[in-house]
């Protein structure tokens, strides 16, 4: 049996799990595992600026294809404990990546080592499992286990703790004879499926919400063809954004408080049945459950089983891996098409596309400083069905995904439970390390980029080119609007005179200069006409230089965004809303007249 050390099974189980790529920042304590890394050959690394960074990166390398698995990489201590808010944006969205960090030496653990911290202790709440390895022969098996667990069941990310004496220990071990634990995913029966279908085919007004199960499961395409057989409209969540285009005819919109279609929610306030797929009734999806439930039939397919009632008990709950249930569904439901049993719904359909056509945002201003919604509208414009948006959260966040237009599956790339600020730029990297040659354009607040903006020297180093919209208030606006509650504006002002920088006004940070410094390209937009002009630029520079590269837009200061404290029924809207075709020119569907 060949020998090699601990750390070189697990670089070689890496490569055969299909691992390709890794994102960290090497260490003392991890050192074996990168010189392990560098002899074996096969997995490329990033090196990120920040521990937290690199899991982000594996995050949005996840995220952007099927069957990603990310990897980052750290050493003891403090690199552990960086990489818990990754790992808990991963467990919150289902989301597998997986974490590797060194540790101080066995014999040393209870002794307050140099940077020895109990990592496994504190990350088990946000992983699916997290193991101290202290024995080197169990390296492959917890490796192979960390994979198994990964991909089984509902998705999520594991740490593995290695203390550097076991990654230095050689252990017998040969690559050759390493096999994958099978997947296991719980699969729904016949019989579920055809009294789901059933009740469906009882009711009058039917939807489908479609949520993130359905992408983790690389199921896209069966959903839109089970509500094309049925002719259900579908409405996405934030998670399940690019299940099926916007501008498809059974598209309804997104319900919610915040990140929400106005003819999404009212679409929604009509039907009387909804099933959903894959999705986990988030709150800020949902609203006051007493308005969300009311006079509604709810079958809900999840493939986590105690997700099914944990926040409101549906009438049927069925535990499978979306993919599973939907080829299913669509078998069902061809059967009954074929037998003529099936309910026309096109006038339901139609009326839901009716709302879509008279219910709509304004997002055509010419005033300077910008208001948000035009950067939208030119984003529009500029970026076309292939592009991939990646954000976290934030007024810029919710507005986005009130006015952008989505069009394929991974191609609304968001964090949507955890939101951390700062997530937007090493996401955006992952993703953009995924699929080198797509369009990657992501979009943040000032505070967000202001977070982790160091990662753009990465992009830099390892050139790695996307485009980053950055829209600047100078505000935390997301709290300044929550604040309007407690009629306060307190700690949430982000202006001041830059000495350095005279021109910007009150607007503070030259984010031009801190880009240009981190070797990336940035240009900054002051009136609307000059947006769509920047974002053409901005894709010529990425293209040539491959770098990133920002537009910043300079915002009015205060713009409040449409959203609701409480429920779908009752949600605020601050801005004029459109009444003719030139408010809203890059609507899904032109404005008509209500």
């Amino acid at each position: 049996m060949p020998r090699m050390t601990a750390a070189r099974a697990a670089v070689e189980i890496l490569k055969r799990e299909g691992v390709s790529n890794a994102f960290g920042v090497p260490g003392a304590a991890i050192n074996p595992f990168y010189a392990a890394l560098k002899a074996s050959g096969g997995v490329h690394h990033t090196l990120a600026r920040h521990v937290e960074g690199a899991s982000h990166m594996a995050e949005g390398y996840t995220r952007a294809k099927a069957g990603n698995i990310g990897v980052c990489i750290g050493t003891s201590g403090p690199a552990g404990t960086d990489m818990i808010t990754g790992l808990y944006s991963a467990i919150a969205d289902s989301i597998p990546i997986l974490c590797i960090t060194g540790q101080a030496p066995t014999a040393v653990l209870h002794k307050e080592d140099f940077q020895a911290v109990d990592i496994s202790s504190i990350a088990k709440p946000v992983t699916k499992a997290a193991t101290t390895v202290l024995e080197a022969a169990q390296v492959p098996g917890v490796f192979q286990q960390a994979f198994h667990l990964m991909r089984t069941g509902r998705p999520g990310p594991v740490l593995i703790d290695l203390p550097i004496d076991v990654q230095l220990t050689e252990i017998e071990f040969d690559p050759e004879l390493y096999e994958p634990i099978p997947v296991h995913k719980p699969a729904a029966s016949r019989k579920q499926v055809e009294r789901a279908v059933q009740m469906l085919n009882a009711s009058e007004r039917p939807v489908l919400v479609a949520g993130g199960g359905i992408i983790n499961a690389d199921a896209s395409e069966l959903l839109v063809e089970f509500a094309e057989l049925t002719g259900v409209p579908v409405i996405p969540t934030l998670m399940g954004w690019g299940i099926l285009p916007d501008d498809h005819e059974l598209n309804a919109g997104m319900v919610g408080l915040q990140t929400s279609h106005r003819y999404g929610n009212a679409n929604f306030l009509e039907s009387d049945f909804v099933l959903g797929i894959g999705n986990r009734w988030a709150n800020r999806h949902t609203g006051k459950l007493d308005v969300y439930t009311q006079g509604r039939t709810f079958v809900h397919v999840d493939i986590e089983p105690t997700q099914i009632g944990k926040i409101f008990a549906p009438d049927l709950g069925i535990a499978s891996d979306a993919k599973a249930a939907l080829e299913l569904f669509v078998e069902v439901a061809r059967e009954l098409k074929a037998a003529g049993e099936l309910k026309d719904r096109s006038a339901w359909a139609a009326s839901t596309q009716e709302r879509k056509a008279t219910l709509q945002r304004k997002t055509h201003f010419d005033n300077v400083p910008l208001k948000p919604q035009r950067v939208y509208e030119e984003m529009n414009r500029a970026f076309g069905p292939e592009t991939r948006y990646v954000t976290t959260i934030g007024l810029s966040q919710i507005a986005g995904a009130q006015m952008l237009h989505v069009y394929k599956p991974r191609h609304w790339i968001n964090c949507g439970q955890a939101g951390p600020l700062g997530w937007t730029i090493p996401a955006a990297l992952g993703v953009a390390t995924a699929d080198p040659e797509g369009t990657v354009v992501a979009l943040s607040g000032d505070y967000d980029f202001q977070f982790m903006l160091e990662e753009l020297a990465v992009g830099a180093q390892h050139r790695i080119p996307y485009v980053h919209v950055l829209v600047n208030n100078s505000y935390l606006g997301l709290i300044r609007q929550a604040q309007r509650n407690f009629d306060i504006d307190f700690q949430v002002n982000l202006e001041f005179e830059n000495l350095n920088s005279p021109e910007l006004g009150v607007y503070g940070v030259d984010h031009v200069k801190v880009v240009e410094g981190l070797g990336c390209k940035a240009i900054r937009v002051t009136e609307p006409d000059q947006l769509l002009p920047a974002f053409e630029e901005a894709k010529k520079l990425a293209a040539e230089f491959r770098v990133p590269v920002v537009v910043e837009a300079i915002l009015e200061r205060v713009t409040n965004i449409a959203m609701s404290g409480t429920d779908i029924a009752s949600v605020n809207e601050f801005e004029d809303l459109a009444t003719d075709p030139s408010h809203a020119p890059t609507a899904i569907r032109p404005l008509a007249a209500s």
